[in-house]
């Protein structure tokens, strides 16, 4: 990773860093053993001590003895190049000497080279930093300040051979060249990191960063697409510009590269050490191989404590929430990672930081529990197929019908776990999924490797999240083909009863429309008991924060690619904290509005509610039958045959014997074919009209249904075209003109469907239709393409042929809107407990995140590094509180609790001056002249005015409060 010479050279003549050497041998080498490589420039300035000499030859030519290993490699270790196969395995170790007084060393395999710095970076320099960081931090006021530093020379026990180094430091607007005696008891990375710097190599850096400059980027790159490439060329113009210029060509980029990665990852173990020391003084949370979680775990308590924080989840349990939380599922195929055939895996060694991503043993395990258990059952991979005459009807306990079950799969693309959506060929990850609260925290992520969206990615994460769950708490997921998850978990056993039972599946709002009637009935979270108003596309607006990282991805290497997604993900879930507040406010304020509309709605309505209920399961019952007896071929069809052939009888009267003849030689089978039933219908629709335009619009309107929801398909895949790469733009063109060229037919079904609706009532107001019969609903041409769930498009009232004494769910257009409204108040009102008991859960995570701190730094009293860092928290964490508290006042509390969130007045009222009050860096207040600002105008000086006077009102109560705690 280091383009200077002077590590280069340190780095080829280092070892290895693993301890351990098994079935070891002394060998003598000889110089035709030894690979000849290009001597690296400047070497000779630097060496480490070679072994001895064991052998002098004429000539002055001398032999080293050195240790060859047999220990098997690492799995993460990549093998060497097929064209070094006969190289003998110790030859990175070797030392040759034609000159005992300029001994020079051969330069590794890059590879192994690279995997030697990682386990120095890893197991050596990373953690002997962390406590120097946190102390840098503290006496630089979070990098504020630069203290002055004295260079003491660190005095050897143990005579260490000492060696100086020459380090170009990179700053802000300058170059400088520092000159730095080193030994093991000092090193380098140490020296430069007590000066403010990052090196860019574990042992002999030739470079080193300000840490004011590494922090920026690492705070610029979570915001834009990262690229430090063109971030180090326009350093290097800009410094050049100056008069400061680098030697080599590309100097910059590979060691700047170098000391950003790992100065990151330096940042991220230091922040987990921190909340480490204070996680130890929060409740005790049992998790572990034998005892059950009590609570959620301390880690999904720290990714979302809105849904995981609360002290005793079984508090207000006796509340209309029937599910504990939500979650949702989604994939996502455009974070690809392309294959390298010259195998770049092996420059790519995992990163010691925590991830967010299941591990590939967890993911194939589960894929083989899933072979395991669908293996067991026969016609494993084929498709369902119905003999003659077969019943259509329910399967290993689902709510819905085979048919509705086949209808939905034919839908989507995602449950043909077959169909291809990236080729393994040319990538070697092909997508993400993503398992998300549903407040859009991330909880857990899975690297996808196959071509099709498989389930056990979906079950790998499920598994997961039970795992850190206590053995009672409930769980909604929503995934776009819950009802196909469902049933593959049903008729397999995929999962525990234990686990399937806490499970209540639902599809997410977007993914609605692509299911058939009678799923959107049990599986909308809209019209199923205890989703409130959780959408389920928490998984959409990730991948949106995400898509500026599908170009440089789409190259990285395996453990890069996970690194970098983490680090993404960490500054996601930082921006959810801060508007949880927001959040809240937010969704209660729509909650309220919904509610309050629907039940104006209801009260005009005057339809009595005891009512509406049994109407509507009356409708869910029937709607979510099974269909009728089933033959191979179409009864519909079979009729309007016998249909045409009436026709051409009573046309024909010169052929009517001959065309009895062929009615009875060639359709006697369809007539048979048909039930007791359908030669009812039949012999209805010979003598009625009204029946076979009935049928008529039928047709039409499935047609038309099928269209929109072919349409749907296509404009989603046209809205997601910030997805789109260059590659796939012929695909995002061709969805476009498909979009365009399917509106004229849809609009011309739509005039069709409602001139037979009109034939119809026309009909029935002439009295020439059969009893009872009612008149069906025209569909209006505005919003038709929207194909919300309670559009008329959906509704079949007055062609399912069900005319006997039809019911209020049916034919009542008041009770129709009564179900409509009141499962909206019932969907309003699960949010509006959801949030009152999410709102109580933010304060008491709050009160324990406090009081954590609080012991923690109790206990780290003599500790200056630490106390500032708690400290720093401390003031976070009030100013969440100070912005949290203005935003949910209104909502009320699930149960009682105490004023206080944590934080004192005295707490509260600074980090209330702090973000109301902005000054100037001089100290003095800040003055914001309006006058030429081009943008402005009198609606949004009011608001600005009127927020302003809002936060000086909050942070004067604050003071208030500070003097008040003065006085007593």
């Amino acid at each position: 990773m280091d383009g200077g010479p002077h590590p280069r050279n340190i780095a080829s003549t280092s070892t290895p860093a693993t301890p351990v050497r098994r079935h070891s041998q002394q060998m003598l080498v000889t110089p035709s053993m030894v690979k000849k490589r290009r001597k690296p420039r400047g070497s000779n300035t630097f060496h480490l001590p070679g072994p001895p000499p064991v052998l002098v030859l004429p000539g002055r030519q001398y032999f080293a003895q050195q240790i060859a290993s047999n220990t098997n490699p690492r799995h993460d270790v990549p093998p060497s190049d097929p064209i070094d196969q006969d190289r003998p395995s110790f030859y990175d170790d070797v030392h040759f000497f034609s000159n005992p007084s300029a001994p020079r060393s051969f330069r590794s395999d890059g590879r192994q080279k690279k995997f030697n710095q990682w386990q120095c970076w890893s197991n050596e320099v990373i953690p002997s930093l962390i406590g120097p960081y946190l102390t840098y931090q503290c006496k630089s006021s979070s990098l504020r300040h630069r203290p002055v530093y004295q260079n003491d020379h660190v005095e050897c026990t143990a005579s260490c051979h000492r060696k100086t180094l020459e380090v170009t430091c990179v700053f802000f607007n300058y170059l400088e060249v520092l000159n730095i005696d080193c030994c093991p008891c000092a090193p380098a990375p140490l020296q430069l990191l007590k000066l403010g710097l990052f090196a860019c190599a574990p042992i002999a850096p030739s470079l080193a960063v300000d840490l004011r400059v590494l922090e920026l980027v690492r705070t610029l790159f979570v915001r834009i697409t990262p690229n430090t490439t063109a971030w180090c060329e326009a350093l290097e113009v800009f410094l050049t510009a100056r008069g400061y210029k680098l030697s080599t060509k590309d100097n910059l980029r590979r060691r700047f590269s170098n000391a950003y990665h790992w100065y990151s990852v330096l940042v991220t173990n230091a922040e987990d050490h921190i909340y480490s020391l204070i996680s130890q003084h929060l409740p005790s949370r049992s998790l572990g191989d034998e005892v059950l979680p009590t609570q959620p775990s301390n880690y999904l308590r720290s990714h979302c404590p809105v849904c995981f924080g609360m002290q005793d989840w079984q508090k207000d349990h006796g509340s209309r929430l029937k599910l504990d939380c939500h979650v949702c599922i989604d994939a996502c195929f455009t974070q690809k990672r392309s294959a390298n055939s010259r195998g770049a895996d092996g420059l790519d060694p995992p990163n010691p930081t925590r991830s967010v991503f299941i591990s590939d043993e967890e993911v194939a395990r589960m894929e083989a529990h899933v072979r395991a258990c669908r293996g067991s059952l026969p016609g494993r991979g084929t498709k369902r197929k119905k003999p003659e005459g077969d019943e259509d009807g329910y399967e290993d306990g689902m709510r819905i019908p085979v048919s509705t079950l086949d209808a939905c799969g034919e839908s989507f693309l995602a449950a043909d776990e077959k169909r291809e959506k990236a080729s393994t060929r040319f990538f070697a990850d092909t997508g993400i999924m993503a398992l998300l609260c549903r407040h859009d925290c991330v909880l857990w992520l899975v690297n996808m490797t196959s071509a099709g969206e498989k389930q056990y990615y979906a079950l790998a994460l499920i598994k997961k999240l039970f795992e850190h769950l206590p053995p009672t708490m409930t769980v909604g997921i929503l995934y776009d083909i819950a009802c196909q998850l469902e049933h593959s978990c049903l008729k397999y056993q995929l999962l525990e009863q234990g686990v399937l039972s806490r499970i209540v599946f639902s599809i997410s709002v977007f993914h609605a429309y692509g299911h058939q009637w009678p799923c959107q009935l049990i599986y909308h979270p809209r019209k199923c008991e205890g989703f409130g108003l959780s959408d389920g596309e928490g998984c959409e607006r990730l991948w949106s924060a995400l898509k500026m990282l599908i170009p440089p991805l789409r190259v990285s290497g395996y453990h890069q690619r996970l690194f970098v997604l983490n680090a993404q993900v960490h500054h996601l879930d930082g921006k959810n904290l801060d508007t949880f507040g927001e959040w809240l406010s937010r969704r209660w304020t729509r909650c309220q509005t919904k509610k309050s509309s629907a039940e104006h709605v209801l009260r005009q309505l005057s339809v009595d509610e005891a009512n509406i209920r049994p109407e509507w399961r009356a409708q869910v019952e029937h709607q979510t039958k099974p269909l009728s007896r089933r033959s191979k071929t179409n009864n519909d069809e079979q009729i309007s045959k016998i249909l045409t052939l009436e026709q051409t009888l009573s046309n024909l009267d010169d052929s009517v014997r001959a065309l009895e003849m062929q009615l009875c030689a060639g359709n006697t089978l369809n007539i048979a074919a048909l039930g007791i039933g359908q030669l009812t219908d039949l012999q209805q629709l010979r003598r009625s009209i009204f029946l076979q335009i009935r049928l008529d619009a039928q047709a039409v309107k499935a047609r038309l249904r099928e269209r929109l929801r072919q349409r749907k398909f296509e404009i989603e895949r046209f809205e997601r075209s910030y997805r789109q790469t260059v590659n796939e733009h012929k695909l995002h063109v061709h969805a476009e003109a498909s979009i365009q060229r399917c509106n004229p037919t849809i609009r011309k079904l739509v005039s069709t469907y409602n001139n037979l609706c009109g034939k119809l009532i026309d009909l029935i107001r002439r009295g020439e239709a059969p009893a009872g019969a009612i008149a069906p609903h025209s569909i209006s041409p505005t919003g038709i393409f929207q194909l919300d769930v309670d559009d008329d498009i959906w509704q079949d009232v007055g062609l399912d042929g069900n005319d006997m004494a039809p019911p209020a769910w049916l034919a009542d257009e008041n009770m129709r809107a009564a179900i409509k409204f009141q499962l909206e108040v019932d969907r309003c009102n699960e949010e509006g407990a959801r949030i009152m008991r999410e709102r109580c859960v933010l304060q008491e995570w709050t009160m324990a995140e406090w009081d954590a701190l609080q012991e923690a730094r109790t206990h780290a009293d003599e500790n200056e590094d630490l106390c500032f860092h708690f400290d720093l928290r401390a003031r976070l964490l009030s100013g969440l509180v100070v912005h949290w508290q203005s935003q949910v006042r209104p909502i009320p509390c699930a149960w009682p609790l105490p004023d206080s969130w944590g934080p004192t007045p005295n707490d509260l009222a600074e980090a209330a001056n702090m973000y109301y009050q902005p000054s100037c860096l001089d100290g003095t207040a800040a003055v914001y002249d309006s006058e030429n600002d081009w943008e402005s105008d009198d609606k949004r000086e009011n608001d600005e005015l009127i927020d302003e006077l809002e936060e000086a009102a909050l942070a004067g109560a604050y003071m208030d409060l500070d003097s008040d705690s003065y006085d007593i």
